[in-house]
């Protein structure tokens, strides 16, 4: 991208406009334009309901229960996003790939991919953070 050289592949950033208004995601891939769309956008992946706060006195079953989130994923314009300053290592490129999100592509395509995002961000919920902290700023709720 020639005028937003730094939301590479990882970055979160906060939506704008639409639907998600204030929902973080995770930019998949950039495209500087396409037929479709002749502005500059990006896949992204995020969540639209964040998972719950989880304490080590609940049993098994329920951590399960409050640790699940619910994905979107969606074209959005590189105008309408607010890069924040972390960068995540999820690799949500293996799950998804544009042509899953196309408008020509079938609807089972789209739902298996959404599953596969579900499961790849409730593994990386309950894994430890590390040392990185942008994974503990993606699951948070945004408060403002």
């Amino acid at each position: 991208m020639v005028n937003f050289p730094f939301l590479t592949p990882g970055k979160v950033v906060i939506l704008l406009q639409g639907r998600f208004a204030g929902k973080k995601a995770i930019i998949v891939k950039t495209f500087d334009g396409s037929k479709e769309r002749k502005f500059g956008h990006a896949l992204v992946a995020g969540i639209e309901r964040a998972p719950l706060k989880v304490t080590k006195s609940m049993d098994q079953k329920k951590i399960l229960k409050r640790s699940k989130c619910k994905p979107f994923v969606k074209f959005v314009n590189l105008r309408h996003v607010m890069p924040t300053r972390y960068q995540v290592d999820i690799d949500v490129g293996s799950v998804l790939k544009a042509a899953h999100m196309a408008p020509d592509a079938k609807s089972t395509a789209r739902k298996e991919a959404k599953t596969k995002l579900k499961e790849l961000f409730n593994k990386r919920y309950l894994a430890k953070p590390g040392s990185n902290p942008g994974i503990k700023f993606f699951y948070e709720k945004l408060r403002f």
